[in-house]
């Protein structure tokens, strides 16, 4: 099909005409900057086209037509699946693009892979950024939390674009240029990771009410929507009330009783653990999601499962009002513990991969937009205000004083959790994390011990400096 509109002016164009895709590119072109998109599906640009017939934009099916209706410089933004789907794409715009154009990837890509590419691409005399944009569908469309890495100048080139497009907070806009390479990426997919662990912390307190309690839908509707309120206000947990309160269309049933339990995942979450292992950075409860998400796929076993290890339903036998009130402690503590070890892993990998992260700026930008955007952020940002190098939140006397007004409900919610048999592993590794990092002596010296033994991997002492080794078959 042909463009609409014609003639080399457009200042950005969008590859992936997709849900997201299209939102975005309409929230530039709510900001009057005239924006061009391209698809190989004709309905998909029809109906990008049909949207924005008020604004100033254009599209085609045609990769060639697409190209040149963007003013040169040229940029061009790409929302696509992560791996070869992104390099098949670039493949296709080398034929088109010359030295000093700007490709930019939206999507979800692993970190190494926008290293390669960056590297790459510069080579070849054109620029690339690996942009991380959270917010989902509606974010796209009204402002998403942007977080762009590559080359400062590749970020000049498209920032008053994508400030105008994001989200603000207090009038300040949601973006910032992360830093060098990969950063970008990196730090969505710590967010994504973050997320993962949220989310799973959010379902054991569902799971806690509903089996533990025995609460019915609208007092679970009602829990989320006051926990939101106060204490625990966030995204996740405003949806989370939402949920609740849904019916389905069809059977007029609450639609969350008929959503199968099995939760999908598309990699982020799994990627922030293995670069998390990669780096020695503790991130147990992110781990620990993936995990959950792993198991709840495996309904089959689980089923069987049930009758190898059948246990009696031991229901809680206090008040219920009190119990709600402990957990929400507890989710506080466990919530601020899961962005403890997120940020954790942003402090160490801003070392060791040269991305000089701004952590403070970081917290600002997930402040909205974003899916793990809640007021606890503000205080994230003022800790790094004070202390930029601070290579963890629990070591701030202010932010550590609220996880311990807090832990010892977490404590009483993972005993009785225990006792009724159901499972809490994310209030349970963040509970561990955290006595863990408060303990000055681990019993890993009885590890090391272990290594030597069978493995002469040799170990240091406390009473003198050296490696040593012992030889344990001696009488």
């Amino acid at each position: 099909m042909n463009e609409e509109k014609t003639g080399s002016r457009f200042e950005l164009g969008m590859i992936g005409l997709g849900v997201m895709g299209r939102n975005l590119l309409l929230n530039m072109a709510d900001h009057n900057f005239p924006v061009a998109g391209y698809d190989r599906d004709v309905a998909k640009v029809q109906a990008f086209l049909k949207e924005g017939a008020n604004h100033d934009v254009s599209g085609s099916n045609d990769l060639g037509t697409f190209i040149a209706l963007l003013k040169k410089p040229r940029a061009v933004m790409m929302l696509v699946p992560a791996g070869s789907a992104v390099d098949s794409v670039i493949n296709e715009l080398l034929s088109f693009l010359e030295p000093g154009d700007l490709i930019i990837d939206a999507g979800n890509s692993d970190y190494k892979d926008t290293d390669i590419r960056e590297k790459s691409l510069y080579a070849k005399g054109v620029w690339f950024m690996g942009m991380g944009v959270s917010g989902g569908e509606k974010g796209a469309r009204y402002g998403p939390s942007i977080m762009p890495g590559g080359r400062p100048e590749a970020y000049g080139r498209v920032k008053p674009i994508l400030e105008a497009a994001s989200a603000k907070v207090n009038g300040e806009p949601c973006v910032t240029h992360i830093g060098p390479g990969s950063s970008g990426h990196f730090v969505k997919m710590v967010h994504n990771g973050i997320e993962y662990a949220l989310m799973q912390l959010i379902s054991e307190s569902y799971d806690l009410m509903k089996r533990g309690l025995g609460l019915g839908n609208r007092e679970l509707e009602q829990v989320y929507k006051d926990w939101n309120k106060e204490g625990l206000t966030g995204y996740l947990m405003e949806i989370t009330g939402e949920i609740f309160g849904r019916k389905d269309s069809e059977t007029q049933k609450d639609l969350i009783d008929e959503i199968k339990g099995a939760a999908a995942q598309k990699g982020t979450g799994m990627w922030t653990s293995e670069s998390a292992m990669e780096l020695s950075v503790p991130t147990p409860t992110i781990d620990v999601a993936v995990a959950m998400r792993n198991l709840s796929v495996l309904h089959s076993e689980r089923s069987i499962a049930k009758s190898n290890l059948s246990r009696p339903a031991i229901p809680y036998a206090g008040e219920k009002a009190e119990f709600v009130s402990k957990l929400k402690s507890a989710m506080i503590a466990s919530m601020l513990l899961v962005y403890s070890q997120g940020m954790a892993l942003l402090s160490v990998a801003s070392f060791h991969q040269g991305y000089g992260l701004d952590l403070e700026a970081i917290a600002r930008i997930w402040r909205g937009g974003c899916i793990i955007r809640a007021t606890i952020l503000e205080d994230i940002r003022s800790v790094y205000r004070r202390s930029p190098s601070l290579p963890n939140l629990l070591l701030d006397p202010a932010f550590a004083k609220i996880v311990a007004d807090h832990q010892e409900q977490l404590r009483l919610v993972s005993i009785e959790a225990i006792k009724m048999g159901i499972p809490v592993p994310a209030l349970l590794s963040t509970l561990s994390y955290l006595d863990a990092y408060r303990s000055e002596w681990l019993p890993s010296n009885l590890i090391q011990a272990q290594r030597d033994f069978f493995g002469s991997h040799t170990y240091e002492r406390i009473d003198r400096k050296g490696v040593f080794h012992t030889d344990w078959d001696e009488s």
